[in-house]
C-alpha cells in the first residue's frame, strides 16, 4: 500500500540530522519531499556576491547530494513561496505541508499566506529552531520575561531530555527523485543571479558537526577565550545555527556533557538566543524598528552622517572598533566581544541611532539573525531588553588595552599601526596613513547620558 505524502518545506533547518520535520514525518509513517524556495522578495534585496547566499546554496548542495545517495533529491525552486508551496503540493500529490516554526515578521506574514493558498491542506508548524518558543517561558504572573538572568534560571528550571533530546535517528521514506527531478530549478546560483564568493567557515552539515567536535575540546576555556579576538575561542557556530545546518538540541547536549565553567557559560549563550527569540515573538514592535522600551522610541540621536560613516569603513582613529569594522567588511564575521565595543562606540561615543548600525550589520553578518542582531543592538544602545544601563558606557581605549593587550588583533587589521609597541597601538596619536580620534570619548561619554537623561 503506497504511504501518503508530505511535503517538508525547509527554511532554517538545512541539514538531515537531529531534524523536527524528519522526525515527525517518520513517526507518522509518511513519505517525504524535501523542497526549499529561494524567496525572491527576500534575494532581491540582498547585493549579488553575498555571502550567505553562496554559504546557504552550498549547504543545500550537500543535503542534495545525501539525498540522491538515499535514491531521493532535493527540490528547489525560486519564486514567491506563497505560489510556490501550493503549486508543489498539489502537484507532487501531498497532503500536508510541513515547517519549522519562524519568529521574524516577514516569516509569520509568509506562513500566514501560504496557509491561506492551500486551502483545506494543511500547513504544520513545529519548533525546531530553539529549545523553548514564545509562551513556553513565562513569569509567575503568566508574562513574558523582559530580564534575562529570571529568564534563564526558569529556562534551565523547565529545561529536561524531552526538550534536547535528538530529533529522528533514521530517515523517513523519501519520494523517488525519478518523480521529483522536474521540479528542481534552479541548480545553480547563477540561475538566480548570483556570483559565488568564499567564506572563512566551511558551508554544510558536514562542517558544523566538524565544527562543534573541534570546540568540545576547547570548550572548557570559552569564558575567557571568548573575549579575546586574537585567538579562535568562540565555537563559530553562529552562521550553522542561523541556517539550521547544525541544531540548537545537538548545541546544548554538548554543553551539558561537560561539566565545566566555560560550557556553562557558553550554554548562557545559546540561552540568550532563546531569549531574543523570545523577545521578538512576544514583543513584535521590536521587529518593526522600534525600541523596545517604548520611552527611546522617539529618542533623537545627534550624531553625525561622516561619523558614521568612518565608523562603517574603520576610519575613526580608534584601533580596536577600527580593526573589528575592517574584519568585519572583508569577511562578514565580527567577534562577540567587538560587537559590543563597536555598537557601544555607534550609540554612545558618536550618538548615532542604533537602527543604522543593525541595518549595517544586517547587510554584512553572515549569522544574521534578525532576533539575535537587533536585541545585542539594542542592549548595546540602552533601548532594549533587560539593556546596558544607559550611564555604563564601554571605554574603547579600556577595551582595547584589556582584550587585545599585545596588539595582535589591531595589527592583523590595520597594517598603518603594525610597527607601535604595544603600549602605543591603543591610543597611537599622530600616524601617517591613520587617521586620528574623530571625537574626544570623555566629552562623548558626558553627552550620551545626558541624552538619555
Amino acid at each position: 500500500m503506497k504511504k501518503s505524502r508530505v511535503l517538508l518545506w525547509l527554511r532554517r533547518d538545512l541539514r538531515l540530522g537531529d531534524h523536527a520535520l524528519l522526525a515527525q514525518a517518520e513517526s507518522e509513517g509518511f513519505e517525504c519531499v524535501l523542497a526549499f524556495v529561494f524567496d525572491e522578495k527576500i534575494l532581491k534585496t540582498l547585493d549579488k556576491t553575498d555571502r550567505r547566499v553562496s554559504f546557504f546554496h552550498a549547504a543545500l548542495k550537500e543535503l542534495d547530494q545525501e539525498l540522491q545517495k538515499k535514491g531521493s533529491c532535493l527540490v528547489t525552486r525560486h519564486g514567491d513561496p506563497v505560489k510556490e508551496i501550493p503549486l508543489l503540493a498539489e502537484a507532487l500529490g501531498c497532503r500536508a505541508v510541513l515547517a519549522s516554526r519562524d519568529y521574524e515578521a516577514y516569516a509569520k506574514e509568509r506562513d500566514a499566506k501560504v496557509a491561506k493558498a492551500l486551502g483545506p491542506l494543511p500547513l504544520r508548524l513545529l519548533k525546531d529552531q530553539v529549545i523553548f518558543e514564545g509562551a513556553e517561558i513565562l513569569t509567575g504572573g503568566g508574562t513574558p520575561y523582559k530580564v534575562f538572568t529570571a529568564y534563564k534560571n526558569e529556562w534551565l528550571k523547565q529545561l529536561g531530555r524531552g526538550h534536547h533530546d535528538q530529533r529522528g535517528t533514521r530517515l523517513p521514506a523519501l519520494a523517488p527523485k525519478e518523480e521529483l527531478k522536474k521540479f528542481v530549478h534552479p541548480r545553480q546560483l547563477s540561475d538566480i543571479g548570483f556570483v559565488q564568493t568564499d567564506s572563512w567557515l566551511a558551508p554544510g552539515e558536514q562542517a558544523a558537526k566538524a565544527r562543534l567536535l573541534a570546540f568540545s575540546e576547547k570548550i572548557k576555556n570559552y569564558k575567557n577565550a571568548r573575549d579575546i579576538p586574537s585567538v579562535e575561542g568562540t565555537s563559530g557556530l553562529s552562521p550553522h545555527l542561523r541556517f539550521g545546518t547544525i541544531s540548537v538540541r545537538a548545541c546544548v547536549r554538548e554543553a551539558l556533557r561537560h561539566k565545566n565553567e566555560g560550557a556553562q557559560t557558553w550554554l548562557a549563550e545559546l540561552i540568550w538566543r532563546d531569549f531574543y527569540h523570545m523577545v521578538l515573538d512576544q514583543f513584535p514592535h521590536v521587529g518593526k524598528g522600534e525600541a523596545f522600551r517604548l520611552e527611546f522610541n522617539n529618542l533623537k540621536w545627534p550624531g553625525k552622517e561622516e561619523h558614521f560613516l568612518a565608523w562603517t569603513k574603520g576610519e575613526t582613529g580608534f584601533p580596536l572598533v577600527d580593526a573589528a569594522m575592517r574584519h568585519f567588511n572583508a569577511t562578514g564575521w565580527m567577534h562577540n566581544r567587538l560587537r559590543m565595543v563597536v555598537a557601544s562606540f555607534l550609540t554612545k561615543d558618536l550618538l548615532v541611532d542604533w537602527r543604522k548600525g543593525e541595518a549595517y550589520f544586517a547587510k554584512l553578518l553572515l549569522d544574521f539573525d534578525f532576533a539575535a542582531n537587533n536585541g545585542g543592538w539594542q542592549w548595546s544602545a540602552s533601548t532594549g531588553c533587560d539593556s546596558q544601563p544607559y550611564f555604563r558606557v564601554f571605554n574603547p581605549y579600556s577595551q582595547s588595552e584589556r582584550f587585545d593587550p599585545e596588539g595582535t588583533f589591531i595589527r592583523q587589521n590595520i597594517p598603518e599601526l603594525a610597527h607601535l609597541s604595544p603600549k602605543e597601538i591603543h591610543k597611537p596619536g599622530k600616524v601617517k596613513g591613520y587617521p586620528e580620534p574623530i571625537v574626544d570619548h570623555a566629552v562623548q561619554r558626558v553627552k550620551a547620558i545626558a541624552l538619555f537623561k
